[in-house]
C-alpha cells in the first residue's frame, strides 16, 4: 500500500479544482479521488436552473473522464469513504477497499438540512446533488403547483425556475426577510418585490405547523394556522457541513471542519477545503464558513500550495452569485452586520431601472458591494476590494464615472 498518495474525499467544486491544481503541479499520479456519487465531478449551479428547465439537459462535468486517466488520477466513484485511520494513514471505502495516504484532503461539502416528518414522501424533494435534481425535474414536469419551504438561494432559484415553467409557486419563509443570512435588508426588499411582481406568492415571517398525508403523499401543510394544499414541496431550509468522517477521526470541528490559513486541520497531515470548512478570514477578523463555488476554488488553490511545499495563506475576497428569473445577484465581500459602527450604504444606479449596486462602507472603507443585473460593476467591485481601494461614496454613486476609474 503506497504511502505517497494524496487522497481527496469529495466530488464537488473544491475536489475538482484541487485535482486540476495538483495535475498542473505534476502530482496527478499521486492522487486518489474518492466520490460518494457515481458521476464525475460536475458543475452544481445549473442544477437549480437550466438542468431543471430542459428535460434533456445533461450534467456538465468539470473534466472529461479521459482527462482523469490521462492525468494519472485514480478514481473511486460511487464508493464513499466510511472510515479514516489517522495513525495508520488509511481510508476505508464502503466496498472494503483500503487506501494508504501521505496527505489526506476532506472536501466533503454540505448535506441538505432535512425534516424527519417529511422523510419518505413521494412529493417532497431536496436539491443538493445530481440524482436529487433529476428526480426534482421529473416531479416538476408532473406538478401544477410548487411550494418552496425556505427563502434562501437554492429555494428562490428553484422557485424562479418553476415560475418560468408556468407553475404556480409559493415560497414560505419563517424569517422576516428573504436571504437574511446573506444579503442586506435593502437587497432583500428588492428581491421580494421583484418575485412578487413576477407572480410568485412569497410569504415571509410565516409559521408552519401540522402536516396531513395520504399514503406516501403530503396533502397539506399548515401555514399560520391554515391548511395549505401541497402538490409538490421543495425543502430548501439550508445545509449543514458534512463533518461525520472528520469527527469520527478526532479532528477539531465547530460548525465545519476547523482549518488554519493553509487549509490544515488539527492534524497537519489532513487538509480540508470548501463548504465543509471553518477558516480564519483576515478581513472579517473571525472564523467563517462559506458556501460558494468561489470559496471552494480559492481554498483548493491554497491547498495545492500547501501540498506542493510552497504554502501561502488563504486571503481571498469572498464573492457569490445567484440567478433568479430576471434577477442576477452578485455580491463581493460580506455585508456588515446590523448595527456595525460607522457602517453606511449608498446606491449606485445601473444602466436600467432593474440594474443597480449597493456599496457598503465601514468607517470610510469599502466593505462589500451587492450588484443587481450589473455585472461590470461587480467585476470592478471585486478588483477594488482586492486592491484595498475605497472610492469616495459621493463619487462612487455617480453612474457616469466607471468604477474602474478608482483603480487607476
Amino acid at each position: 500500500m503506497s504511502n505517497s498518495n494524496i487522497v481527496i474525499i469529495g466530488g464537488g467544486h473544491a475536489a475538482a479544482q484541487l485535482c486540476a491544481g495538483l495535475v498542473g503541479a505534476g502530482q496527478g499520479a499521486r492522487v486518489h479521488l474518492v466520490c460518494e456519487e457515481s458521476h464525475l465531478p460536475y458543475h452544481r449551479p445549473p442544477l437549480s436552473k437550466t438542468f431543471l428547465k430542459m428535460p434533456d439537459e445533461a450534467l456538465q462535468p468539470h473534466r472529461a473522464e479521459a482527462w482523469y486517466g490521462e492525468s494519472g488520477i485514480t478514481m473511486h466513484q460511487g464508493d464513499p469513504a466510511v472510515a479514516i485511520d489517522r495513525e495508520a494513514r488509511t481510508v476505508t471505502l464502503r466496498s472494503g477497499a483500503v487506501i494508504g495516504w501521505e496527505r489526506l484532503v476532506l472536501a466533503t461539502g454540505t448535506r441538505a438540512r432535512r425534516l424527519s416528518a417529511l422523510a419518505g414522501l413521494d412529493n417532497v424533494a431536496l436539491l443538493r446533488a445530481a440524482d436529487e435534481a433529476a428526480q426534482l425535474r421529473t416531479m416538476l414536469a408532473a406538478a401544477q403547483q410548487v411550494t418552496v419551504l425556505g427563502g434562501g438561494f437554492i429555494g428562490l432559484e428553484v422557485a424562479a425556475t418553476a415560475l418560468g415553467l408556468g407553475k404556480a409557486v409559493t415560497v414560505l419563509e419563517s424569517a422576516p426577510r428573504l436571504l437574511s443570512r446573506a444579503v442586506s435588508p435593502t437587497l432583500s426588499e428588492h428581491v421580494l418585490a421583484t418575485h412578487r411582481a413576477a407572480g410568485m406568492d412569497v410569504r415571509i415571517g410565516v409559521q408552519t405547523g401540522a402536516l396531513q398525508c395520504e399514503g406516501t403523499r403530503l396533502v397539506t401543510i399548515e401555514v399560520d394556522g391554515q391548511p395549505k394544499p401541497v402538490d409538490l414541496l421543495l425543502l430548501g431550509i439550508g445545509a449543514v457541513p458534512e463533518t461525520t468522517l472528520a469527527q469520527a477521526a478526532g479532528l477539531e470541528c465547530a460548525d465545519g471542519i476547523v482549518v488554519d490559513a493553509y487549509m490544515q486541520t488539527s492534524d497537519e497531515a489532513v487538509l480540508a477545503i470548501g463548504d465543509c470548512t471553518r477558516f480564519p478570514d483576515r478581513r472579517a477578523g473571525a472564523a467563517l464558513r462559506l458556501e460558494s463555488v468561489q470559496n471552494a476554488n480559492d481554498q483548493a488553490r491554497t491547498a495545492v500550495a500547501t501540498l506542493t511545499g510552497a504554502p501561502r495563506p488563504h486571503d481571498a475576497v469572498p464573492w457569490f452569485w445567484s440567478d433568479q428569473g430576471s434577477l442576477r445577484l452578485q455580491m463581493a465581500g460580506l455585508v456588515p452586520a446590523p448595527g456595525t459602527p460607522g457602517a453606511i450604504m449608498v446606491r449606485r444606479p445601473g444602466a436600467s431601472a432593474a440594474s443597480f449596486s449597493l456599496l457598503h462602507y465601514v468607517e470610510g472603507q469599502l466593505h462589500c458591494v451587492e450588484s443587481v443585473n450589473a455585472p461590470v460593476d461587480h467585476m470592478m467591485s471585486r478588483k477594488l476590494l482586492e486592491a484595498g481601494r475605497s472610492p469616495d461614496p459621493a463619487v462612487a454613486v455617480d453612474p457616469a464615472v466607471p468604477l474602474k476609474t478608482h483603480l487607476a
